[in-house]
């Protein structure tokens, strides 16, 4: 192989590298767009004083609780799932199904209580759910769900309340 070969490799090589790490870089960052506004609003270091360690980070900065962790999950009596952050009822447990997934799922949300987001992070585009009243982050919602909405909203447990009928 001759020293102009090898040196079109090594920049080719380098260039395709420099791509690949802006654009997963890039993945994890949300598209420049108007801030959304909240009727619940508080500052950082009230919501860490309300909510704790884990739901702060789920509401708050989008994390996503461990599965299976949740006392929320296996959570079978009447009643609704509200938010934690301003106690808006969000689910009904009448939508409540098991997703065999790790985290409490619902086929359909309240009316007006939660609002979407797409969301691009991990390298894959998914539709970001958070409550219509504070914005707090509560999971995603896919296609897979059953009857009769065909919907898996797939929430954290940590991010909402649990209220019995």
């Amino acid at each position: 192989m001759t020293d102009a070969a090898f040196d079109r490799r090594r920049f080719l090589a380098v260039a395709g590298g420099s791509v690949l790490a802006t654009t997963l870089l890039a993945c994890g960052s949300r598209t420049a767009e108007a801030a959304e506004r909240f009727p619940v609003t508080r500052t950082d270091a009230q919501w860490r004083s309300q909510l704790g360690p884990a739901a702060f980070d789920v509401l708050r900065r989008e994390g996503t609780e461990r599965p299976y962790s949740s006392p929320l999950n296996g959570e079978h009596r009447g009643g609704t799932f509200a938010c934690k952050g301003c106690t808006q009822p969000l689910f009904s447990s009448k939508t409540k199904f098991e997703s065999g997934t790790g985290w409490p799922s619902f086929y359909a949300p309240l009316p007006r209580a939660v609002g979407y987001h797409q969301d691009s992070t991990l390298g894959m585009v998914r539709t970001e759910v958070h409550c219509s009243r504070c914005g707090g982050h509560l999971g995603h919602v896919f296609d897979d769900g059953p009857r009769p909405t065909g919907k898996r909203y797939c929430m954290n447990g940590v991010a909402m309340l649990f209220r019995p009928a």
